[in-house]
C-alpha cells in the first residue's frame, strides 16, 4: 500500500512542467534537468517531507515543517545547478513568481481566519451550536441538519471550521452512539467538502482556481447543483441507517457577545470588496480582503471603546468576583490566532511543487494525462488522487501544468479536487479534523466502509455537471 502511495506521488508531481518562463535559453535548460541528480534528490525530499506530512497526527510534527524544510533545500538545488548552467538570473524570476503566488493566497486566507476568529470569539458559532443542541430534535433529523448546514455554511466559512462545529454539535448530542457519530461525521465531512466546491471562498482550490482567472466569479455557481447531488445522494442512503431516537435535549444557552453580527456583515462586505476588486477593477482579490479588514480594525476600535464604558459602568474596579481583568476584543489578538501552521503548509508546498516544476521532470506524464486519456478521465483522476495526497497540492498542479481545457473542464477538475478529498477520511481537511475531535468514534476504518456510497456521490456529481452544464464543454 505505502509502495502504490509513494508511486502515486511520484507520478503527479512529476508531471509537473516548468512554470516559470525565463527566455527560450532558459527554457530549454529546463527540459534537461529531469535526469540530473539534483532533480531525482529535490523529488527524494519531497516524498519524504510529504510522508511527515501524512503521519502528522502520529509523530505529532505540526505539518509545515517538513515542507518548509524541503521547499528551501529544493530550491537552493536549483539555484546551485542553474548558476553551473550559466543561467543565475533564471531562477531569481522563477521564485519570485512563486512567491508573488503564495503571497496572494496567504493574504486572502489570512484575512478570512480572522474574520472566523473574530466570529468565534463573538460566540457567534457557539451560539448555533447551542440552539442545535437545546431542540430535542432526532437523531435523524440532527444527521439531516448538520449535512445540510456545513453544505450551506462552507461556501462562505471554510470547510475545516465548518466541519468541527457541526461535528461538536453531533457529539454533544449522540453521547454514547458511536454508529450514530461516524455516520453523521461522513456526512458532514461530504456535505462541507461538497459545498465548498461551488464557491471561490469555500475551499483552497476554488481559491486558487478563481485567482488564476481560470473561472470567474459568477461561473462556479454552475457547479451548485453538481455539488448539491454530491452531497444529497451518500446522505440519502445513509440516513436509512440512522433511528428516529430522540435523545434528550441539553440546557445549554449560549449568548452572542455586542458586535457579533454586525462583524458578520463587515465578513459579506469584505467579499463583496474583494469580488469587485477582481471583477471590475483588474485587482487582486487579496487587496480587496485586506481594504475588508480594515472594516474590521475600525469597528474593533468600537467595540473596544464599548466594553471599557460597559465595564467601568458595571463595575469601576475592572475586575470580576474571581480577580480576572476581562481582555477587550483585540483585531489583532484574532490576526494572532489565524492557523499559521496552515499558511506556513501552503507555502512549503507552493515553492516544493514549484521547484519540482522548474525542474521538469516528466513533461511526457502529464501530457498522456491530458493529451492521451483526455481532460475527462485526467480529471476524474485528479478527484480520486485529491483523496490520497491534499488536493491542494493536486489543484496547484493542474494549474501549474496549465491544460488547454474548455471552461467546463475547469469547472469540472475544480469539483473533481474539492469534493474528491470526501472519498477517504484523510482526504480533505474536514475529514482530518473530525477524526481528532471525534477520536474513537469517527476513524479511518468507519469512514473507509461508506467509501462506495461517498463514490457514488462522486460519480452523479460529474454526470450531472456534464449534463446539466454540457454548453460549457
Amino acid at each position: 500500500m505505502k509502495a502504490i502511495f509513494y508511486s502515486l506521488i511520484v507520478t503527479l508531481f512529476s508531471a509537473i512542467p516548468a512554470l516559470a518562463s525565463s527566455g527560450e535559453g532558459a527554457a530549454e535548460t529546463v527540459r534537461n534537468l529531469t535526469a540530473s541528480p539534483y532533480g531525482y534528490a529535490a523529488l527524494v525530499l519531497f516524498v519524504l517531507a510529504y510522508t511527515l506530512v501524512i503521519f502528522e497526527e502520529k509523530i505529532h510534527l505540526r505539518k509545515s515543517k517538513p515542507v518548509m524544510l524541503a521547499a528551501g533545500v529544493i530550491w537552493v538545488l536549483l539555484a546551485i545547478l542553474y548558476k553551473q548552467l550559466g543561467h543565475p538570473e533564471a531562477i531569481h524570476d522563477a521564485i519570485l513568481h512563486n512567491i508573488m503566488e503564495y503571497s496572494e493566497l496567504m493574504l486572502f486566507l489570512l484575512v478570512a481566519m480572522t474574520y472566523i476568529n473574530s466570529m468565534e470569539e463573538r460566540n457567534v458559532f457557539q451560539a448555533l451550536r447551542s440552539w442545535l443542541v437545546t431542540r430535542g430534535f432526532s437523531l435523524r433529523v440532527v444527521f439531516w441538519i448538520t449535512g445540510l448546514l456545513a453544505f450551506v455554511i462552507s461556501p462562505i466559512a471554510d470547510n475545516l471550521t465548518t466541519a468541527l462545529l457541526m461535528g461538536a454539535v453531533v457529539l454533544a448530542v449522540a453521547g454514547d452512539n458511536k454508529k450514530f457519530i461516524a455516520i453523521a461525521c461522513i456526512n458532514i465531512v461530504v456535505g462541507a467538502n461538497a459545498g465548498g466546491a461551488f464557491s471561490p471562498f469555500g475551499d483552497i482550490t476554488t481559491l486558487m482556481v478563481w485567482q488564476t482567472g481560470k473561472v470567474q466569479f459568477i461561473q462556479f455557481f454552475a457547479l451548485f447543483l453538481p455539488s448539491l447531488v454530491n452531497w444529497l445522494i451518500p446522505a440519502f442512503i445513509m440516513s436509512f441507517f440512522i433511528s428516529k431516537e430522540r435523545p434528550d435535549a441539553a440546557d445549554e444557552k449560549v449568548v452572542m457577545k455586542f458586535g457579533a453580527k454586525r462583524i458578520i456583515l463587515l465578513f459579506l462586505m469584505t467579499i463583496v470588496t474583494a469580488v469587485s476588486f477582481h471583477n471590475f477593477l483588474e485587482m487582486p482579490p487579496a487587496a480587496g480582503m485586506m481594504l475588508g479588514l480594515s472594516y474590521l480594525g475600525f469597528f474593533s476600535y468600537y467595540i473596544k471603546r464599548h466594553e471599557h464604558r460597559q465595564l467601568e459602568y458595571d463595575n469601576p474596579l475592572g475586575v470580576r468576583a474571581n480577580g480576572d481583568v476581562p481582555a477587550p476584543f483585540d483585531l489583532f489578538r484574532r490576526v494572532a490566532r489565524a492557523e499559521w501552521d496552515t499558511l506556513l503548509f501552503f507555502y512549503g508546498v507552493i515553492l516544493c511543487v514549484g521547484g519540482l516544476s522548474q525542474f521538469g521532470y516528466l513533461a511526457m506524464v502529464s501530457n498522456s494525462m491530458y493529451h492521451d486519456l483526455g481532460a475527462t478521465p485526467a480529471n476524474t483522476l485528479v478527484g480520486i488522487l485529491s483523496a490520497i495526497v491534499d488536493n491542494i497540492p493536486v489543484m496547484f498542479a493542474v494549474l501549474t501544468m496549465d491544460p488547454a481545457m474548455s471552461l467546463g473542464q475547469w469547472l469540472l477538475v475544480t469539483l473533481t479536487a474539492g469534493v474528491g478529498g470526501s472519498l477517504l477520511s484523510i482526504g480533505s481537511a474536514a475529514g482530518v479534523a473530525l477524526m481528532g475531535s471525534a477520536r474513537g468514534h469517527y476513524t479511518f476504518g468507519a469512514h473507509l466502509k461508506w467509501a462506495p456510497v461517498v463514490a457514488l456521490g462522486y460519480a452523479a456529481s460529474i454526470y450531472c455537471h456534464m449534463l446539466v452544464n454540457s454548453k460549457l464543454f
